[in-house]
């Protein structure tokens, strides 16, 4: 009867487990969607220039204050975040997609294919993702594209090594042996038996690719060497705000600071969130 009761008891705090996990989640995704949808929806009028109401600190009208010309900070923010995820989400989408044929590719394409791709993922992860996606960028040209391409060419060895792992596994199972045994081809698994059981794995790991992205992007940019001076990007909002940090506008480097670690720490939320509920192991801890 004790046994009964403890395994009630267990079923309850994992269903709770999960809840909680799958609340946390919602509340990021609608945090995430109000910030973009407020971007779409905040005055553009406010970026122009205003030397009426430069310098201004945080007030009610001007939550983060105003700029050396004027420009109301909150909007600007707003649409740096906004810009901001834009790039990180097409980086991270190009990058889980490198890591997932590269990942298949190593583990199903023989030892020559899966020696090569191990080489290339364990030289990406010897140099800093930063180093490689500046030099990346700055052989691109920098901007839009180059940021993006670096993105995706830099932040896919890590996922591709757990996928490659993953396979490896999932190929030793008996209803891949048998769909082998029965002259299914290599393409007609990797659809029917790989890709299905990758998903949580690739959904976990394009996740944690996001606030990667995102502050590497405002890395490069702040470096002048990732999107134009002209885009409302938080890297450049807080480059620009270093020159006047000494004469007390902290409100400049401050509100997009905090508002950048709130949208990686978010993503990351979603992302360990995500494992809780797809492991039914670690749902179990």
């Amino acid at each position: 009867m004790s046994t009964s009761l403890k395994e009630k008891k267990s079923r309850s705090f994992t269903l709770n487990r999960r809840k909680r996990a799958l609340l946390m989640i919602l509340i990021a995704i609608v945090f995430l969607v109000s910030i973009l949808i407020g971007s779409i929806l905040l005055d553009e009028g406010k970026l122009v220039t205003n030397l009426n109401e430069r310098n201004a600190s945080p007030s009610l009208e001007h939550l983060f204050g105003t700029d050396w010309l004027g420009r109301d900070m909150f909007t600007r923010t707003m649409m740096g975040l906004s810009l901001s995820m834009g790039v990180g989400l097409i980086g991270a989408i190009g990058s889980a997609s490198i890591a997932l044929i590269l990942g298949i590719a190593a583990a199903t394409m023989g030892k020559a294919a899966d020696r090569l791709i191990s080489w290339l993922i364990d030289l990406f992860l010897s140099v800093p993702h930063l180093v490689t996606l500046i030099l990346i960028s700055f052989a691109l040209g920098g901007g839009f594209k180059g940021i993006v391409i670096g993105i995706a060419l830099t932040h896919w060895p890590s996922l591709a090594r757990i996928i490659r792992a993953e396979v490896m596994q999932i190929r030793t199972a008996q209803f891949v042996q048998v769909s082998q045994k029965m002259g299914k081809s290599r393409w007609w698994i990797t659809l029917h038996h790989l890709l299905p059981h990758l998903v949580p794995q690739i959904l976990v790991g394009f996740m944690l690719l996001f606030p990667h992205a995102i502050l590497h992007e405002a890395a490069i940019t702040f470096l002048g060497l990732g999107l134009s001076p002209h885009e409302p990007a938080i890297g450049i909002i807080l480059s620009e705000s270093m020159r006047y940090l000494s004469s007390g506008m902290w409100w400049l480097a401050f509100f997009p600071g905090l508002c950048l670690l709130l949208i990686v720490r978010t993503f990351d939320v979603i992302g360990e969130n995500l494992r809780t509920i797809m492991d039914p192991t670690r749902a179990h801890e």
